[in-house]
């Protein structure tokens, strides 16, 4: 299983770049949020799903260890497969998903191409419970294109995640911890709170 990759991104190209590695170039597909923010020539790390199927073979890349480990969650949802996980990824950052999710917004996860009404429905039923509790409450805008992401990556609840913390007792673990506090302090206080 490949983990992560990290190069130098050579290639954009519809939903996917090629990230070139000590030579070797390998594609990874991403996001509509993680390929906005992916410029040729910069240095990158992409956390990355190795998926193996009887025709192919295709990497899906993430820009924090919590969007990998809500993608696998996604896709071991009957009826939904990589693409469509990455496209309930495309509509908004990775925290505003999950809390989507949390608060049972189906609507919302129906906005994703590719996923139907009932599709939606079995996220939010299979899922609400394992993603923690919402960081807020009420239906989630999503308005245009762009989505404002603040917070895109949280470094603490990536940090508690390759700690071993499942993604729920993470969400749940930060959820009491003042967000003004730098990463390392957040961390500290989560795992008191544990």
């Amino acid at each position: 299983m490949i983990a992560h990759i990290q190069g130098e991104v050579v290639e954009k190209f519809a939903g996917a770049v090629i990230v070139d590695v000590n030579g070797v170039g390998y594609e990874v597909s991403l996001s509509n949020i993680d390929f906005d923010d992916t410029n040729l020539n910069e240095k990158r790390k992409f956390y990355t799903y190795h998926s193996v199927r009887e025709n192919a073979e295709e990497l899906y890349g993430f820009s924090s260890l919590a969007a990998k480990k809500l993608f696998e969650l996604l896709i071991g949802v009957q009826g939904v497969g990589p693409k469509a996980a990455m496209a309930i990824l495309s509509l908004a950052a990775p925290e505003e998903v999950r809390n989507a999710i949390a608060n049972t917004d189906a609507a919302f996860v129906a906005k994703a191409s590719g996923v139907g009404k009932k599709t939606a429905e079995r996220v939010i039923v299979d899922l609400r419970d394992k993603v923690g509790t919402p960081s807020h409450y009420g239906a989630t805008e999503v308005t245009g294109i762009s989505v404002p992401v603040a917070g895109k990556s949280d470094e603490a609840l990536d940090a508690l995640i390759a700690l071993g913390f499942p993604l729920k007792e993470a969400t749940a673990a930060l959820a009491t911890v003042d967000a003004s506090l730098s990463v390392e302090e957040r961390i500290r206080e989560a795992l008191k709170n544990r």
